[in-house]
C-alpha cells in the first residue's frame, strides 16, 4: 500500500513539472506543438513546414513566416509555453510556474491573511 502511495505521489510530481515546460519551437516535434494551447494541427504543420527551411531567429522571424501568428497570437503562445530559440516573447506574461504560485501564497501569509477554514 505505501508502494502505491509513494509512486502516485511521485506521478503527480512528475506530471506537474511537465505541465510548466517550455516547448521551444526551433526544436519541438509535431505533439509538443499540439500540446501548447492556441496550437493545433494546421498551425503545427505551417511551423514544421517553414522549420524546414531554416530555423527561426526570433519571434519576428516567427511571426513573418508563419501564417496566422501575429503580435497579439506569439504573446498568448509564450504565456502558453513557446519559447523561440530559448526566449519567450518581450512583453508577453511569464508562464506561470509552481515556485511563483507558491511565492504568492507566502506573501499573503506574511501579510496577516490566514486561508479560510470554511467555517
Amino acid at each position: 500500500m505505501m508502494r502505491k502511495l509513494i509512486l502516485a505521489v511521485a506521478t503527480l510530481v512528475a506530471s506537474m513539472s511537465f505541465a510548466f515546460a517550455q516547448v521551444d519551437v526551433n526544436k519541438a516535434d509535431a505533439a509538443a506543438l499540439d500540446g501548447i494551447k492556441g496550437i493545433g494541427p494546421a498551425k503545427t504543420k505551417a511551423i514544421l513546414d517553414e522549420r524546414k527551411k531554416g530555423e527561426f531567429k526570433d519571434w519576428a522571424d516567427l511571426e513573418q513566416r508563419v501564417k496566422g501568428i501575429g503580435g497579439k497570437n506569439a504573446a498568448k503562445l509564450s504565456a502558453a509555453g513557446l519559447v523561440v530559440n530559448g526566449k519567450a516573447m518581450e512583453g508577453a506574461p511569464a508562464v506561470a510556474s509552481p515556485a511563483s504560485k507558491t511565492s504568492k501564497a507566502t506573501k499573503a501569509d506574511k501579510a496577516g491573511h490566514a486561508p479560510s477554514s470554511g467555517q
